[in-house]
């Protein structure tokens, strides 16, 4: 299959590490042009520098999302010397553990502003030539959480929920310009972020890193996590040609762990 991602240009957030990184990758493997965007510079360069590249024209923007304000100027600027992006890829990393009771007030503005803000602020700024493309493609990159609430994860169950509805509104807006809106929603994959939540299950708990990792491995039918590869194609063929007839779902990558449909 042809993902024909030539002379496409793509916009990654949250691309130094995980999910967000191996779908920069996986972008670029297939001909995209892609821009990295996350804080810190110093890894920008590393992963820009060992992007597979055949012409192409990679670059960053170094920008956090949680000063909003920043991160519109650092784009806008972006964008008055650059070409537009035909798409982008929304994912940031989620909110710290804990039950939803005992949160902080803060906890859900801070959580709020990366997630839905400031994505918000991303299809603002990059839709109107999405229009002009006639091509455009939007993924958010969210949680199971959305079809199954994930305890001990109550401020990221919440904002997750808030975004998948604005992903799905945003869907029925603007699929009539050829833009598509999908989400695709990680299950338990070998990032830093799992490797936070193991650790902190295991000192809540009493039990080893082991044992608290193979509880949830059992908890997947295929008895393991996933590689952010693994999820980042899924990214990579909704971002394409190929997906031009899917818009507005939920794609669980989680090796079957969501028990809904």
């Amino acid at each position: 299959m042809e993902l024909n991602l030539q002379n496409k240009n793509a916009l990654v957030c949250g691309s130094t590490q995980g999910i967000g990184k191996a779908t920069a990758r996986g972008l670029a493997l297939e001909g995209a042009n892609v821009t990295l965007i996350a804080r810190n510079e110093e890894k920008l360069k590393l992963v820009l520098s060992d992007l597979p590249n055949n012409n192409q024209g990679h670059s960053y923007i170094v920008a956090d999302f949680q000063n909003p304000t920043e991160l519109k100027s650092k784009l806008d600027a972006y964008l008055t010397d650059n070409d537009g992006f035909h798409i982008l890829i929304n994912n940031t990393g989620g909110p710290a553990g804990g039950p939803i009771y005992g949160a902080k007030i803060d906890e859900f503005e801070k959580a709020f502003t990366q997630h839905l803000k400031c994505n918000h602020i991303l299809v603002q700024a990059l839709v109107p030539e999405m229009k002009l493309f006639k091509y455009g493609r939007i993924i958010n990159v969210i949680s199971t959480s959305v079809k199954q609430p994930l305890d001990g994860l109550g401020v990221s169950n919440t904002i997750r929920g808030a975004v998948g509805n604005w992903s799905k509104t945003l869907a029925n807006e603007l699929g009539q310009f050829n833009i598509t809106v999908n989400n695709v929603l990680p299950g338990a994959t070998s990032t830093e972020r799992l490797s936070e939540i193991i650790k902190n299950k295991a000192n809540k708990s009493g039990k080893s890193i082991e044992e608290v990792s193979d509880t949830m491995k059992n908890g997947v039918p295929m008895k393991r996590f996933a590689a952010p590869g693994e999820v980042a194609n899924a990214i990579v063929f909704l971002s394409s040609e190929a997906a031009s007839y899917i818009n507005g779902i939920n794609v669980p990558v989680d090796g079957g762990r969501t028990k809904s449909l």
